[in-house]
């Protein structure tokens, strides 16, 4: 009924940069917030960046001036510009999205994506 679809993800150098987009599509009457986690092997997934409705933005200690969440609210997708990258960055990052349905009716509900590989050589 809903789909997150991620691209971007890719290998790059210490230091480069990538670009991730995430778009929605399916039955959806309302999104609130939209985000990127992270899961590195071994180790628990967590939050990135996020953005909500209300134009709130969070970012992770470890990411903050580095890494730029936007939001495309009529294409229903969020992007990640990742800058300066660390090999401490690397992870498979997955879309997240906060949507209500338009049938059956009711709250929303937590959607991820796939999720996209990013690998960053030292």
């Amino acid at each position: 009924q809903v789909q997150l679809v991620e691209s971007g993800g890719g290998s790059v150098q210490s230091g480069g940069s990538l670009r991730l987009s995430c778009s929605a599509s399916g039955n959806i009457d309302g999104i609130n917030s939209m985000a990127w986690y992270r899961q590195a092997p071994e180790k628990q997934r967590e939050l990135v960046a996020k953005t909500t409705a209300d134009g709130t933005i969070t970012y992770a200690e470890s990411v903050k001036d580095r890494f730029t969440i936007s939001r495309d609210l009529p294409k229903m997708s969020v992007y990640l510009q990742m800058n300066s990258l660390k090999p401490e960055d690397a992870a498979i990052y997955y879309c997240h999205s906060e949507i209500r349905l338009r049938f059956p009716s009711g709250g929303f509900s937590a959607y991820w994506g796939q999720g996209t590989p990013v690998l960053v050589s030292s």
